[in-house]
């Protein structure tokens, strides 16, 4: 550049100048400046922008890393790359703030430091834009926040309503396997409460401040397994998100991941599951690049995995390597004592829920469902107490009110009636009504003593509906049996 006719100016006076007047400007300008030297330590910060970080003197912090007084701060990424950083909006104490930041070089070009300005209240254009920044991280904030609630879990071992010998024993397990932070298996009839405890293992454990997450492996498509399981690279497939996707494993890392129906899992995806759990890394589809991860891992099925193992549908070493601790939950049927507790929480909780009055039951009630199988478990009690509390208005659930529903529940488990035995003479002719009514009377009785006195036994084994055979224990004055 040449200078004008009688200037003494010159290329090189005029740069100077003219960084000398820009920094000027900018430090008066703007609310803070911050210099650092090459090892990103501070060697310059000027008196507006100590007192708006709260510090008492700007040389309390001369010398220190730039990240112990402004921990989010990029100065080092600038001295480290060169390369300046000329709008950003950063958080500092609450408040967003345009920041610029410029390399400092010397004569030879070698960075040798950087300089920072934050700009927010002198650039009055870009305030709408920074608004629009700071409501954007709140709402990100706060999605990021109900996103961890969801991934957290929802229920503690105490959540596992029983005080059966039985149940208490389970729970103990329980708050054990919580604490060695190793595979679980759960196993256990549907219904019987294995996702509940799962959430309770891990509210227990070590990683209750992680991530908690779930999967249904007998609700995905096979197709869509392993993509749920290990993630998606981006443009893995034609028409999918540039970003890609994690999987579960990826979102659970440093926490658990629950596989739910386990035993519905395809063979082909079982021998990726177990390099997983033997490796702890995985590989999304459509990548070449492993990604380390930590998750603890509890399983549950409602299948004999065994039997799986033996009919070839379940690969042996996925079962052992699942089978470290494994733990049985009881069936409804084998934990009666608790069933009274769990219907007052289950009807409180349909109360709740559904606004309807507070039901309780009657003792002829109490001893219906006592008598029951439960084939549901805990899930088919629930549906057949707030079937019952929508089909009356009574706030007394009684036996009659559950007759229909629970007679409706397993009709393909129902038994043909008992047969009459045909040895010993036949018997003389008497009037028909009596006959009869002697015959129900002796099949009652024997339908009664082969179910050691469980009427809702014994109504399947005649093909008739509990309300129909209490109502006949009472013609026949049977009531001692």
């Amino acid at each position: 550049m040449k200078s004008a006719v009688g200037s003494s100016w010159d290329a090189d006076s005029i740069q100077q100048m003219g960084m000398q007047s820009l920094l000027a400007l900018f430090d008066d300008s703007c609310e803070g400046t911050i210099a650092i030297d090459d090892q990103s330590r501070i060697v310059w910060i000027n008196d507006k922008y100590a007192a708006f970080l709260g510090l008492k003197a700007p040389e309390d912090v001369l010398g220190k890393a730039v990240e112990e007084v402004i921990p989010n701060s990029r100065m080092r990424e600038v001295v480290h790359n060169g390369k300046p950083i000329l709008l950003d909006i950063m958080m500092i104490r609450d408040q967003p703030l345009v920041v610029m930041r410029i390399p400092l070089k010397d004569e030879d070009g070698k960075v040798i430091g950087a300089i920072g300005f934050a700009l927010y209240d002198r650039l009055q254009r870009l305030k709408p834009l920074v608004s629009k920044f700071a409501e954007l991280q709140w709402a990100l904030a706060n999605t990021q926040k109900e996103l961890a609630q969801l991934r957290h879990s929802k229920y503690s071992i105490s959540s596992f309503i029983g005080v059966s010998p039985i149940s208490l024993e389970l729970k103990h397990r329980a708050r054990r396997a919580a604490q060695l932070d190793t595979t679980v298996l759960l196993l256990g009839e549907t219904g019987s409460g294995k996702e509940l405890l799962a959430h309770g293992i891990h509210a227990a454990s070590g990683r209750a401040d992680r991530p908690f997450v779930g999967i249904n492996i007998a609700a995905v498509p096979e197709t869509l397994l392993e993509a749920e399981f290990f993630g998606v690279a981006p443009g893995a497939y034609t028409g999918a998100d540039r970003k890609g996707r994690d999987g579960k494993f990826k979102i659970a890392d440093g926490g658990t991941l629950f596989l739910d129906e386990v035993g519905d899992m395809p063979l082909q995806v079982q021998a990726k599951l177990l390099r997983v759990l033997q490796e702890q890394e995985i590989e999304p589809l459509g990548s070449n690049k492993i990604t380390k991860v930590d998750v603890r891992v509890i399983a549950a099925t409602s299948h004999d995995l065994k039997q799986l193992v033996a009919d070839g549908k379940f690969r042996s070493d996925l079962y052992y390597r699942l089978n470290v601790l494994p733990i049985h939950l009881p069936p409804l049927r084998e934990r009666r004592g608790d069933l009274d507790a769990l219907c007052e929480h289950l009807l409180e909780q349909i109360a709740k829920r559904t606004g309807m009055p507070q039901r309780e039951l009657a003792p002829c009630a109490r001893e219906a469902l006592a008598a029951y199988g439960w084939p549901g478990n805990v899930r088919e009690l629930r549906n057949a107490l707030e079937q019952a509390g929508m089909l009356t208005d009574n706030v007394s659930l009684k036996a009659e009110d559950f007759a229909s529903i629970l007679s409706l529940v397993e009709p393909s488990q129902q038994k043909e009636p008992v047969p009459l035995a045909k040895d010993g003479p036949t018997p003389a002719v008497r009037p028909l009504a009596e006959a009869v009514a002697d015959l129900e009377k002796n099949l009652i009785k024997s339908a009664l003593e082969s179910t050691g006195g469980n009427k809702a036994s014994a109504a399947r084994l005649l093909g008739i509906s509990r309300a129909t055979l209490y109502q006949k224990i009472m013609d026949f004055e049977l009531l001692s049996n």
